[in-house]
C-alpha cells in the first residue's frame, strides 16, 4: 500500500510503498476512505511534540473494515467505521470510573517508539502515529480504537468526526458540560473551533461569542451557532468580550494553542466561569495567570480529545449531522489525493483552509 512518511521535522511527508500483516487477535484491518488534515498532525511535523521517527502520521478518519482478527467480536468485514486515536481498554481505574480517554492500560495502545509490524524495505524501524496512521491506505489497529457507524453516513464527513468534531464537541459537552443559557466564547475558528460553536448550539448555549482573525471563518460561524463576533484586529480580546457580557463569560474554550491566547481565556471569565484549554500549547511552554483571579472561583482545566466516550458520542454526532443539526458540509475546503497532501498542510498552514481531507479512491 501508499503511505505518507516524516522522515524528519520541517521537512515534507514522503509517499512510500509499505504492507501490514494479517490482523492478529482483537485487531481489525481496515481500508482507508477518507483522511482529514488536523492541526495535530502539523505541530509533530514542525517538531513542536517529540514522537520518534520516521512514522506515518494521520489519526482523523474513516474506512471499512477489510479482515478481522481472532476474538473480534465488534465489527465484522463491510462495517463502515471512525477511528479514534483514544484507544480504550475497559478494565483500568480510568476506563471503569467513566474516563475512557484517560485509559492507561498500554496493552491496547502502540507507544510512540514501538513498531505496529508495518513493513517496508529500508532498514529503520517505521512507527506507528496515535494507535492509528491513517496517512496510509490501509490501517491496523486495535478494535478499541474504532466505532461502528451507519452506512449511511458520508465518509468523507465521517472522518471529522473522529478527531476534530469529537474535541470541538467534546470539550463543549462533556468536559465542561455546558448548560442552557450560558454565555460561551471560542478563541479560534478552525475545525475544532467550528465543532465547539457548533456544539455550544447544540448545547443551547445563550449567547456564543465566536473569535477569530479571518472575517470568512467569523461569518461562517455565524452560521454555525455564533450569535457574536470578535475580531482580534479592533481592539484587545479580553474587553470586547468584557463589553459584550456585561463583565465576562461563563465558559471559554481556547483552539488555537497559544500561550497569550490561553491567558485570554482566564482573563474573560465572569467570575465562577471556566476557561477549558482544547488547542495543543507546544510542549514545554507555560502560561501566566493573575493568582488574584482564583479568589472569585475562576478556574481553568485541560480536554483530551473533547474527554469523549466515542463509542457512546460518535453515533449521535453521526445522528445529529443526519438530523440536520451538526453542519459538516461546510466544514471541508479541499478534497485531495494522496500525493497532493504536502500541500494540503502548507495551505493550512497558510490558514486557507478549514479542514481538507485525503480521499483514497479518488
Amino acid at each position: 500500500m501508499k503511505a505518507a512518511v516524516l522522515y524528519e521535522v520541517n521537512q515534507p511527508l514522503v509517499i512510500e510503498d509499505i504492507s501490514l500483516p494479517k490482523p492478529g487477535p482483537r485487531e481489525v484491518l481496515i481500508r482507508t476512505a477518507v483522511a482529514g488534515l488536523c492541526h495535530s498532525d502539523l505541530h509533530f511535523m514542525e517538531g513542536l511534540y517529540p514522537h520518534p521517527l520516521p512514522a506515518v502520521l494521520g489519526h482523523e478518519s474513516a474506512g471499512v473494515v477489510e479482515q478481522v482478527g481472532s476474538d473480534v467480536t465488534y465489527v465484522k468485514p463491510g462495517d463502515h467505521v471512525v477511528t479514534c486515536l483514544s484507544v480504550f481498554c475497559g478494565t483500568c481505574d480510568n476506563c471503569t470510573t467513566g474516563r475512557t480517554v484517560l485509559c492507561t492500560d498500554t496493552t491496547v495502545k502502540m507507544l510512540p517508539g514501538v513498531s505496529n509490524r508495518m513493513q517496508w524495505a529500508r532498514p529503520e524501524k517505521l512507527h506507528q502515529f496515535l494507535n492509528l496512521s491513517s496517512f496510509a491506505e490501509q490501517m491496523l489497529v486495535h478494535e478499541n480504537a474504532i466505532v461502528k457507524i451507519r452506512k449511511e453516513m458520508p465518509l468523507d464527513l465521517a472522518a471529522l468526526i473522529g478527531c476534530g468534531v469529537i474535541t470541538g464537541y467534546g470539550a463543549v459537552v462533556n468536559t465542561a458540560k455546558v448548560t442552557a443559557g450560558e454565555t460561551v466564547a471560542v478563541i479560534g475558528c478552525g475545525g475544532v473551533g467550528m465543532a465547539a460553536i457548533n456544539g455550544a448550539q447544540i448545547a443551547g448555549a445563550g449567547r456564543i461569542i465566536a473569535i477569530d482573525t479571518n472575517p470568512a471563518k467569523l461569518q461562517l460561524a455565524t452560521k454555525l451557532g455564533a450569535t457574536d463576533i470578535i475580531n482580534p484586529a479592533d481592539g484587545d480580546v479580553v474587553k470586547q468580550v468584557r463589553d459584550l457580557t456585561n463583565g465576562g463569560v461563563h465558559h471559554s474554550f481556547e483552539v488555537l494553542g497559544r500561550k497569550e491566547t490561553a491567558e485570554q481565556a482566564f482573563a474573560m471569565l465572569a467570575s465562577g466561569g471556566t476557561a477549558t484549554i482544547v488547542g495543543m500549547i507546544p510542549f514545554g511552554q507555560k502560561i501566566e495567570l493573575h493568582g488574584f483571579d482564583f479568589l472569585r472561583e475562576r478556574k481553568i482545566q485541560g480536554s483530551s480529545m473533547g474527554s469523549n466516550h466515542f463509542r457512546v458520542d460518535m453515533p449521535r454526532l453521526v445522528d445529529f449531522y443526519l438530523r440536520g443539526r451538526l453542519h459538516l458540509e461546510d466544514w471541508i475546503s479541499a478534497k485531495l489525493k494522496l500525493n497532493e497532501i504536502n500541500e494540503g498542510f502548507a495551505n493550512m498552514k497558510a490558514g486557507k483552509t478549514l479542514r481538507s481531507v485525503i480521499v483514497f479512491d479518488s
